[in-house]
C-alpha cells in the first residue's frame, strides 16, 4: 500500500520516499552547508515521538568523558566503639553500626557518601560510564534523584557573606560559576533546557528500574522543563507536576502574585518505589468528624458498611439485620471478628444500619495529592538556616525523600547547593551522592553534614562516613568550550583562536610577555616563566605535575602559575614536590578585573597570592595538639579606588564593601561628599570560616579506579597522594560565630608523623599546611623522647 503526503513524498511498505523537488532540495541545503529543514528529520528518519520540544542549537549528543574521582578529604566523627566508650562519653544510648570500625571508631568499610565539586555532566558522564558505576549498582542502584537547578534567570551565584560585626559582603561568583552561568542562561530558555537536557539523559540512564526523578522548578519555566522530562522518560512510568506552595502572598499589584514553585515527578517505569504520604487531619476536620468516644476515651468516626459496587455474594442477613441492596462491605466472618473487636456498632433504634467505627488513633492522616501547602520556605530564625539563598527547607525533602525510596537506598542530587538532600537522606537512613560547581556549595555542605554526624552521634544513631571528591584528569577539548557540532579541522582551529585570545588577554593583565617553544608555559616576567591555567576548569594536579616534567627537562627553576581555581587539597603537597626537585612555584589567582579593559588600563587588576597559614604543634606523651597562629590572604575583590570613584559619581551617600589586597574595606562616603574606609577584617582570624586536623596525614593513601579505555575493566592505582582524614574541626555557623583555635589533644602512639591542617575562608577557599612531629612516647613506659616539630608548607606569598 502507497500512501503520498502532502509534500508529495510517499511512504511505500512502511519506507518514505522522497520526491525529486524534495531530492534537489536536500542538495542545495548540503552543498550550500546550511542545516536541513526540520521536515525532513521526519521525512528521512523513523521517529515515533508524538510530542516534542525543540529549541535553538537542540542536539542528541551526550557527554560520555570518564574522569578518574580523586578522594580529597574524608569526613567521619568518631563513634563510640562499645556501650562502655558510650558511657564514658556520656551517651544517653548506644546504638550498633552496620560496618566495622577501627580503633577511632571510624568507618572501615561499606558504602561512603560522596560530596563531588566540578561540573555535573562531567560527574554525571563519570559515574554512568565509569568504575564507580559498579560500586552504585552493588547498593542496588540510584532509587531517587532529586535537584533543583537554578532556573531564575537573575541568578548569578552570588552570595552574601557576614563580616565582622553584622557586616554583609556580597562575594562575586567565580570564574566558573559565571561561566556556568552564561552557559545555562546566556541564550535564555534555549540554553536552559540545552543544558538541563543532557544532564536528564545521563539522570536516567543512571536511575534504577524502580527509581524516581523530582525536578524543582520555578514556574517561569516548568513548562518546558516538563516537556523536556517528557521527552527524554517516554511514557512508561508514572508523573505528576506537584505545585508547593511556598509562600502565603506576594505584593504584585500587576500581576497574579507568583506564590509557588513547580516540580515534576517522574518514574522510570510501570514499577517503581512508592510510600503514600500523609497530612495530619486538621482541627476543624476531627471536631466534625470524630464526635464519639468509647468508654475508654477512643475517638472514633462513623463509616457504612455498605459495599461500594453490587456484590450479590455478600447479600446475607447478619445478626438480624437485612444486607444492604448493594451487599455488605465484608464477609461474614470478617464482619463477626469486626464486631468482637468492638468495631462495629449496632443502632440504638429498630430500622437503623449497623456503622464501622474508625479510630483516630488508627488514622494515617489525610493523604498527600499533588497540591502542597503546609510546608513552610526556610526562615532566617530556623536551626536548619545556613544563609544559603535558594535553600530548600528539610520538611519538603523529607516527604520527597520518604514518598520514593526505602531505608538503605542510594538518593543523588547533582545541583546540591547548601546540601538539605544530603543532610535529609543521613536523618533518614539514606545512602547519597551529591554534587555542585560552586566551593563555596561544597563548604556549606561539608560544614553542614558535619552537624548532621555530630546530631546523630549525641542521638544514638548511626550515620556513614562521607568524603570530599574532585574530578581528576581534565582533557583538552573541556579546557576551553569549542563547539563539538563543528568537524575537526573547524574545531582545531576554533581551539586555537579561543585559547590564543584567551592567553593574550592574561599575559597582557598579568605585565607579562609571550614565549614559544614551551609544552606548558605561555610567557615571562621578571626573570620567571609564567603558565595559565585554563578558563573554564580548575588547576588540576595533574597540570601542575607537567609543568614540572617541563621544568626538570629544561633547568627551569622559577615558574607563576596562574588560575582562576585551584583543585582542593592541591597545596602544599605539589610545592612541597616541586621545591624538593629545585623549582620555585608560585599559584596566584586570576582576578575577574581581567575582563574589564578599563581596570587594566588603570593598573588595578592584582593577580593575588594562595593563602599561608602557620601551626603550631603541642606534644604531650604519646598525644598531640595543634594551634592556629596566623592565616594570611591576598585576595581583591574590586579595589577601594575603584569603589570611591563609584560612589564620587553618585549625587546621595552611600556606601560599599571591597576586598582590597586582602583587607575587607568599607568604603563610604557620607552626606558632605567626604570619603572615609572602615576595615571589616580586623584581625586574621576574621577571614576563617572553618578549619580541621588529620592527626596523621600519610595514613590513608588516595587511590583511584583508572578504566581501560581498550578492554572497559577498571584497576585501583595509588595517585602518590593522601588522603585528608578530618578528625578534628571547629567551624563558624550562622547561629555561633565562634571559632576555636587550638585543638583537643588527640591520643596517638609515639614516633614520627605528620599532621595536616586544612583551613577554608569565608569564600569557601581551601588552603593547607603539613607539620612534622615526633610524639614522645610516655614516661611510664621508660624514657621520654625529646619532642620535636618541623613544618612544611607553601611559602608565604609563593616565593
Amino acid at each position: 500500500m502507497v500512501k503520498k503526503t502532502g509534500d508529495g513524498a510517499t511512504h511505500s511498505g512502511g519506507k518514505m520516499q522522497l520526491s525529486d523537488a524534495e531530492k534537489q532540495d536536500v542538495i542545495r541545503h548540503l552543498d550550500a552547508g546550511r542545516p536541513l529543514p526540520d521536515k525532513y528529520r521526519f521525512l528521512l528518519f523513523e521517529d515515533k515521538r508524538e510530542v516534542e520540544l525543540v529549541w535553538n542549537g537542540k542536539t542528541n549528543e551526550v557527554c560520555n568523558v570518564v574522569l578518574p574521582f580523586q578522594t580529597i578529604e574524608q569526613v567521619d566523627e568518631p563513634r563510640a566503639e562499645t556501650e562502655a566508650d558510650a558511657v564514658a562519653e556520656d551517651k544517653a544510648t548506644y546504638q550498633p553500626t552496620f560496618f566495622s570500625l577501627d580503633e577511632r571508631g571510624r568507618q572501615l568499610k561499606g558504602w561512603t557518601n560522596k560530596l563531588i565539586w566540578g561540573d555535573n555532566k562531567l560527574i554525571l558522564s563519570s559515574l554512568k560510564n565509569g568504575p564507580m558505576r559498579e560500586e552504585i549498582e552493588k547498593q542496588g542502584g540510584i532509587k531517587l534523584i532529586y535537584i533543583d537547578p537554578p532556573f531564575d534567570v537573575g541568578a548569578d551565584f552570588s552570595m552574601d557573606i557576614e563580616v565582622g560585626d553584622g557586616e554583609t559582603l556580597t562575594k562575586r561568583p567565580s570564574i566558573l560559576e559565571e561561566i556556568a552561568y552564561r552557559d545555562t542562561w546566556g541564550k535564555g530558555a534555549d540554553s536552559f533546557i540545552s543544558m538541563l537536557h543532557e544532564r536528564l539523559v545521563l539522570l536516567r540512564d543512571l536511575l534504577a528500574q524502580d527509581g524516581s526523578i523530582y525536578v524543582h522548578m520555578g514556574p517561569q519555566v516548568s513548562h518546558l522543563v516538563e516537556a523536556a522530562i517528557r521527552e527524554v522518560f517516554g511514557n512508561s512510568g508514572a508523573n505528576a507536576a506537584i505545585t508547593w506552595k511556598r509562600v502565603t502572598a506576594h505584593g504584585d499589584s500587576k500581576r497574579w502574585g507568583i506564590i509557588h514553585d513547580n516540580i515534576i515527578w517522574q518514574s522510570k517505569s510501570a514499577k517503581f518505589i512508592w510510600n503514600p504520604q500523609y497530612n495530619p487531619y486538621e482541627e476543624k476536620y476531627l471536631a466534625s468528624k470524630y464526635t464519639h468516644k468509647t468508654e475508654d476515651g477512643r475517638r472514633y468516626r462513623l463509616d457504612n458498611l455498605t459495599s461500594p459496587h453490587a456484590r450479590p455474594n455478600m447479600t446475607y442477613e447478619w445478626r438480624g439485620h437485612q444486607p444492604p441492596a448493594m451487599g455488605w462491605r465484608y464477609e461474614f466472618s470478617t464482619m463477626e471478628r469486626l464486631h468482637g473487636e468492638g468495631r462495629i456498632e449496632l443502632p440504638k433504634k429498630k430500622g437503623g444500619r449497623p456503622q464501622l467505627r474508625r479510630f483516630l488513633d488508627e488514622g494515617q492522616g489525610v493523604p498527600v495529592g499533588s497540591i502542597w501547602t503546609r510546608i513552610s520556605p526556610v526562615n532566617s530564625q530556623a536551626k536548619e538556616d545556613t544563609g544559603y539563598d535558594t535553600q530548600k527547607p528539610e520538611s519538603l525533602l523529607e516527604r520527597v525523600i520518604n514518598a520514593s525510596s526505602n531505608h538503605g537506598d542510594l538518593v543523588v542530587d547533582v545541583f546540591c547547593g547548601s546540601g538539605t538532600t544530603a543532610a535529609v537522606a543521613e536523618k533518614l537512613g539514606r545512602k547519597w551522592i551529591v554534587s555542585d560547581l560552586g566551593k563555596f556549595a561544597i563548604h556549606t555542605t561539608r560544614k553542614r553534614m558535619i552537624g548532621v554526624q555530630r546530631e546523630l552521634k549525641e542521638a544514638g544513631q548511626d550515620y556513614r562516613a562521607f568524603e570530599i571528591l574532585n574530578l581528576g584528569k581534565y582533557e583538552r577539548q573541556h579546557f576551553v568550550g569549542v563547539n563539538p557540532n563543528l568537524r575537526e579541522e573547524e574545531k582545531q582551529q576554533q581551539l586555537e583562536a579561543k585559547e590564543a585570545a584567551f592567553l593574550e588577554l592574561i599575559l597582557n593583565a598579568y605585565k607579562a610577555e609571550k614565549t614559544d617553544g614551551f609544552a606548558t608555559f605561555h610567557g615571562k616576567k621578571s626573570g620567571r616563566l609564567v603558565a595559565i591555567g585554563p578558563v573554564n576548569l580548575p588547576v588540576t594536579r595533574l597540570f601542575v605535575e607537567e609543568i614540572i616534567l617541563e621544568c626538570r627537562k629544561k633547568q627551569i627553576t622559577k615558574v607563576d602559575i596562574l588560575g582562576f581555581e585551584f583543585e582542593m587539597g592541591l597545596f602544599p603537597n605539589v610545592l612541597d614536590e616541586a621545591r624538593g626537585k629545585g623549582i620555585d612555584i608560585a599559584p596566584k589567582y586570576i582576578p575577574a578585573e581581567v575582563f574589564d579593559k578599563r581596570a587594566i588600563e588603570k593598573n588595578q587588576v592584582v593577580f593575588h597570592d594562595v593563602a599561608f597559614i602557620e601551626v603550631r604543634p603541642h606534644l604531650k606523651e604519646e598525644s598531640i595538639g595543634v594551634e592556629l597562629t596566623d592565616f594570611s590572604v591576598f585576595y581583591s575583590q574590586e579595589s577601594i579606588a575603584a569603589a570611591e570613584e563609584s560612589l564620587g559619581s553618585k549625587k546621595k551617600a552611600g556606601s560599599k564593601i571591597v576586598v582590597d589586597r586582602g583587607q575587607i574595606v568599607k568604603v563610604i562616603k557620607d552626606k558632605k561628599g567626604v570619603m572615609s574606609r572602615e576595615v571589616l577584617t580586623k584581625t586574621w582570624t576574621d577571614w576563617i570560616d572553618y578549619w580541621s586536623v588529620d592527626f596523621d596525614y600519610e595514613s590513608k593513601r588516595e587511590i583511584i579506579r583508572i578504566q581501560s579505555p581498550e578492554t572497559g575493566e577498571s584497576t585501583e592505582e595509588w595517585t602518590g597522594e593522601y588522603v585528608f582524614e578530618n578528625e578534628w574541626q571547629s567551624f563558624r555557623t550562622r547561629k555561633d560565630r565562634s571559632l576555636e583555635l587550638k585543638s583537643v589533644f588527640h591520643s596517638c602512639k609515639p614516633g614520627r608523623r605528620k599532621v595536616a591542617v586544612k583551613v577554608v575562608d569565608i569564600f569557601g577557599n581551601d588552603t593547607m599546611t603539613i607539620v612534622d612531629v615526633d610524639v614522645p612516647a610516655s614516661s611510664k613506659k621508660g624514657g621520654k623522647k625529646k619532642a620535636a616539630s618541623k613544618k612544611t608548607t607553601a611559602k608565604k606569598g609563593g616565593k
